[in-house]
Parts: C-alpha cells; structure tokens; sequence
C-alpha cells in the first residue's frame, strides 16, 4: 500500500503523545474489561472431571457454567451499540462466531463459519477462491455492510457496492459479530441488511504462538502463524499465513449435463497469502493508542461459464490492504471519553476474462482485462458521555472519501491499450447519536439517529431504537428493535459509462424484530427464538427502456421480506454429547411481481452435535439442510434443495500439540449455490496445531 498509507496508520497511534498535559491530567484511567466473544457456553462441551483412582472411573457432572446464566457484565460485544457492553443490555439481534468456530472450519473460506449465523444467507461461486456474496435477512448483497476493525471494506468499484469475501485470509480473524436488521442509524450507507464486523487479533498477556497446517484432497494446502502478547503498557498482535488448492471446475463440476456436454473440465485453483498485525500502547491515565494494518492477496482461476465454450481459462486477482490508526483518551474524572480514528482501505481486482468464439484458435478467441481500483480513507470521531441515572450518551461525526477506477484493456484477438472506464469520486460526511438509557435493574433502552449528506447526491436520515428486558429469575431476556435503513447509490451506478445514472436517489428500508433469549435445566438448553420484517423502497434495478436500449439504473423495485431465526445449544450429556442448531425461515417477495426474490431459499437448517469420548477428543458431525430457491430473477434457474453432511475431529496429544481431521460432503451430495457452478465433493484434510 506504500510507506505513505503505512505511516498514516501509525501516526495517530502516536499523535496523542503531544496532548496538553491538562488534558491529561483530568483524564482517569480507564481500561476496558476483557471482550467475552461467546456469551453461550463454547463450542465444545463441558469437559468430565475424572478421578486417577482406576477403580473409580466415572465422570462428575461439572457445574452450571457462568455463561449458562443470563449474560455477565463481562460478557461484551462491540458491534450493537459501537462500543463493548454487556449482551443482556443490548435489545439488538446480534450473533458471535468465534475463533473455536473459525479455526474448526475451512481455512480456506469464511463461508462454512459464517453458516452457523442463522439470518444469514451465503452464496459461494464454484468453491473457495471464487466470488463469495452474503445477505442479511433477505436484502441484496451490497445491503450489508462489512467491517474489519470497525473500518467499512465495501468495495467502492463494485456495482452494488458489496464485499467480495473471497478476499480476505481468515488466519487473522479472532471473531466475527453479525448485527442483523437496518442499522444505518448508527453505520450509515449501505447497512440496510445488516452489519458484519470482522475482528482480527489483538495481543495482550504472555507472549503466546501458535502455528497451524493442513493439506488434503484438491491438491490443498494451508498453513498459519501468530504471535499475540504484551509488554508493559504495549500490546501485540501478529499473524501470517498461506492457502494453495488445484481446486475444481467452477463451471459445471459434478453436474453430469455439463461434464458430458463439455467435459473434461479444467480445474479452477487459488493460492492466497496475507497476514495483519495490530499494536496498543496505554499511556496511562486513561490514554490507549492503538493502530492495525492487514493485506490479502489471492490469485484465482474462473470460467467465463456462458458462450459455446463456457470451461475457459479465466483468471483473476484480489488485493485488499488496510491501515487504521486510533487514539482515546478520558477527560471530565472518566465522564467523557473521545476516540479518533483515521483509516485508509485499498482494493484492487483484475479480471483477465477469456472468451472463445466458433473455435479455440487465437484469432477467435477474446481476451480482456478488465482492472477495478478502489480506496476509501477518512476519519471518525466518537464521544461516550456517561450521565449517571441518564444512562449515557454516544455522538460523534465521520467524513469518508472513495474513489474508484475501472480499466479495460484487449489482449486478444488483437491487443489494445488500457482505457479507462470509470471515473467517480463521493465524499459522505455523516453525525450521530445514541441515547442508551437503563431503566431500573431489568429494562434498557436506546434510541439513536443519524445524518448522512452523500455530497452532490442525497441527503438521508435514519433512526434506530431497541428496548432489552431481563429476567434474571428465570433466565429470560426478552429484545425488540426497529429502525430505518439507507444505501447511497453507488459510483459505479451513478457514473458508470452507457449504465450510469446520476439522478438516482438513496435505497430505504424499514425493519423491526422482537425475540427471546432463554435459559433452561439450569443452562443444559440456551434458546433464541427472533421475528422479523423488513420493507425495502426505492431499490436500484438494472432496467433496459426505449430510451436506453442498452439499458441503465433506475429506481423502480419495491421488496420485502420476514421470517423466523432460531439457534439453540443443547447439553444433551454433560461431558459427552452438545447438540447445536441453527434454523432460518424467510419470506422474499419482489413487490411489483409478487414472485420470490432470487437466491433466497425459504428454509436453512443446520445442526452439529459435539462428542467427547474422552477429555482430548472431539467428534463433531455437521448437517446443512437448503430448502428449494431460484438462482435466477423472476423465479427463474430453480436449483433443487440439498443437505449435505460434513465431519470435523481433533485430538489433543497434550497441551501444546493438536491434531485434526475434517469431511466436507462426506456423502457424497449433489448440488449447487449458483446455477451452473460446482461445489465440493467428498473431501479430506487433515493437519496439526500447536499452541505455547
């Protein structure tokens, strides 16, 4: 990204150091409890007490875990309410996948990880390393905003303004929170859907590393290292690594029409690298700096999959790179706390997209690259006021610059030079607040608003309110939430060559839930049980008329959807079997056609159960069950439904080594997320983890 973006990031972390000494002086210390990223009991289950005696073998029921009652003060998450607080304050819907999570999927692609979020919908082009999209409870793909470290990563050259999960190595991940329903209110454009805030790690404690490697079947390969820790008031976080796979075809692999019309099928591989690193530093008297940089890099195969001969030899990259730099400090005795945070993230993808016209021969035979080149950099400032029996107020302004540029270049049949495409620049300049109000010991409550002014586009106002009531007696917490939602058009819609437009205004959506989190059989079975309704207006479709015969952008759709989430952990036997299940039921209706909106399948299931044989073992089958859904508009290219079973296992040999072992499609299921693209099938990996 260059020395220049590099320095940026790291001159924040220590921009405070010239602080007036008042300023200081009346600050208090502060330091925040340590974040709890699961506030249900892990994903393993509770492990046996054993006696040494021989003679007496038998296994003690372990007591009730802390997590097993209603959510501790230390139990956090950050996402909801833009700064950590307990869960059972929160009225926000909101899940947590954590690193057990991540680390015992595919390390290849968050996809099977972000699976277990129910709400949550993903689609996987022909198998990792191909274009990965999710949805939000039914909105579009560029209706979720994404975040790493709190700093937006939507692709500013993209159409629908979305994140490509394809890009980013999950080595670095340490968790995952996904807040779900219009949270524009308090992250502005784009988070209509909801909110996905990819936290990487952050070091504190002993120094502690860990490497891991896996290989198996697809010819592939991964491994991965970190080191987190601190020293005095410093703080580390450090962590590499590297993905290699032949991979399949994307086009058409085990689709028996495909590979006997076209077969055999070239394989479509990808290598990945990247790493990220993020260093703290507290100053004492309630004075934290703190600043992060992360890349990916990823090179893939990809079939045209359209035309006579749709298996080509298609390639792509995808370059992420981020830096951010943040300064907090107290002031008032501890009252008031400001943060300041400036960021930079670049994105660049380049597609060398191979075509074949009556034959293979290079005189018919079109190849063209087609690069996309976005960067995002800006600054926020947060204050969080504490106002005693008034609870406690969080405001704060935020000023974002994108830029994206598109090029085109022809290499084949007969080369050109690059031309430019696209040329767009958006400055967004937005203010908020967030009242958060307790109201005696069981009853929270927030209200909060936001002002975003897209420059020379729109100006949109959006709300939020969420009410939290707990209780303790009983284990229950009931949670409700409503809000409005907004997405600017984005500069590929607004300015692109022949399809832009640039009258288009903002999308909106309105959106409320309510739900119920509950404890039973003294924390043996957690439930969440959530309803919800969004409906969206003014959304942008790509419309082809009279006077654009070519076609262009217009606001004309009209959507809604609703449904039903559901997630439950139950211990069936304590120490031996924990079952977990996931279950979405959606309803998306395309509201000028009345017909289901594309790639949203009306039910989505998945259970896992947890086995412990022994105190070091763990056997954990997995079943995903997808119910019927059009991959096309207009309940067009209907893909059938599928479940497919996969098998995780790991062993600890003591407490450094670990060895693991996952299925994917153990039996061997046919199916497919997108029409015409393959997935997985049978495969095996193995590989080993070590920890001090």
């Amino acid at each position: 990204m260059g020395f220049c973006r590099f320095a940026a990031g790291f001159a924040a972390l220590f921009g405070l150091f010239g602080l007036p000494e008042e300023a200081i002086a009346q600050s208090g210390p502060q330091k925040l409890p340590e974040v709890v990223v699961e506030p249900k009991p892990s994903a393993k289950p509770a492990k046996p007490v054993r006696r040494t005696d021989n003679a007496a073998r038998t296994r003690q029921a372990v007591p009730a875990r802390p997590d097993s009652s209603p959510p501790q003060p230390s139990e956090l998450v950050i996402t909801p309410d833009r700064t950590p607080e307990p869960l059972s304050r929160t009225g926000s819907a909101v899940s947590v996948v954590n690193k057990e999570t991540i680390a015992t999927t595919n390390p290849g692609s968050l996809v099977d990880a972000l699976r277990t979020v129910p709400g949550l919908d993903i689609t996987e082009s022909g198998g990792p390393g191909a274009t990965t999209s999710i949805r939000l409870r039914g909105a579009n793909t560029g209706q979720t905003l994404v975040m790493i470290d709190g700093i937006r990563v939507n692709d500013p050259t993209a159409a629908s303004g979305d994140f490509d999960f394809a890009m980013l190595m999950p080595s670095s991940i340490e968790r995952i929170e996904v807040l779900k329903g219009p949270q524009s209110a308090l992250y502005g454009s784009d988070a209509i859907g909801g909110v996905v805030n990819i936290i990487t790690r952050k070091g504190g404690g002993p120094a502690q590393f860990n490497v891991r490697a896996e290989g198996g079947s697809y010819g592939t390969a991964a491994t991965s290292g970190s080191v987190t820790g601190s020293a005095g008031p410093w703080s580390y976080a450090v962590a590499a690594g590297g993905q290699h796979s032949n991979g399949f075809s994307r086009f058409g692999y085990r689709i028996p029409a495909l590979e006997a019309k076209y077969g055999p099928l070239e394989r479509d591989g990808f290598d990945r690298v990247g790493g990220s690193a993020r260093i703290g530093y507290d100053a004492g008297e309630g004075v934290r700096l703190e600043s992060g940089v992360l890349s990916s890099f990823t090179r893939s195969a990809y079939d045209a999959a359209t035309g006579a001969f749709p298996d080509t030899p298609s390639s792509a990259t995808r370059l992420l790179q981020q830096v951010w730099g943040r300064a907090s400090f107290d002031t008032l005795d501890g009252v008031l706390n400001h943060s300041f945070n400036v960021f930079e993230t670049h994105i660049d993808r380049s597609f060398n997209e191979v075509s074949y016209k009556i034959n293979k021969l290079p005189q018919n035979t079109t190849s063209t690259i087609s690069d996309y080149v976005g960067n995002s950099v800006g600054a926020e400032y947060q204050g969080n006021l504490k106002m005693g029996p008034l609870g406690s107020l969080i405001f704060g302004s935020r000023t974002q610059h994108e830029t994206a540029n598109t090029y085109a270049t022809k290499l084949l049949p007969i080369p050109g030079p690059q031309t430019p495409q696209l040329k767009g620049t958006q400055d967004i300049n937005s203010v908020f607040a967030l009242w958060q109000l307790p109201i005696g010991e069981r009853l929270n409550i927030s209200l909060g608003g936001r002002i975003d002014d897209v420059v020379d586009v729109a100006r949109f106002e959006t709300w939020r309110a969420t009410a939290a009531y707990t209780i303790v007696e009983t284990g229950t917490k009931l949670r409700t939430s409503a809000g409005t939602g907004a997405k600017a058009p984005t500069l590929y819609q607004l300015y692109a060559p022949t399809y832009g437009n640039s009258s288009l205004s903002p999308e909106q959506s309105f959106g409320y839930d309510a739900g119920i989190d509950q404890t039973l059989f003294n924390g043996r079975l957690t439930l969440s049980v959530t309803a919800f309704a969004n409906k969206f207006s003014n959304l942008i479709e790509f419309s082809i008329d009279a006077a654009n015969p070519l076609g262009h952008y217009v606001n004309v759709t009209r959507a809604e959807t609703s449904g039903i989430e559901f997630g439950s952990d139950l211990v069936l036997l304590p120490g031996y079997l924990k079952l977990k299940a996931a279950y979405t039921h959606l309803h998306a209706v395309d509201l000028r056609t009345n017909l289901t909106l594309q790639r949203r399948p009306s039910d989505v299931a998945r259970l896992a159960l947890a086995i412990t044989p022994t105190d070091k073992w763990l056997i954990e089958p997995r079943v995903l069950t997808v119910s019927k859904r059009y991959s096309g508009a207009n309940e067009t290219n209907l893909l059938d439904p599928y479940t497919r079973v996969d098998l995780y296992t790991e062993y600890k040999i003591d407490s450094v080594w670990k060895v693991f072992a996952r299925g994917e499609n153990i039996l061997n299921e046919h199916y497919q997320e997108v029409f015409n693209f393959g997935t997985t099938g049978p495969a095996v990996y193995a590989g080993v983890n070590a920890t001090w």
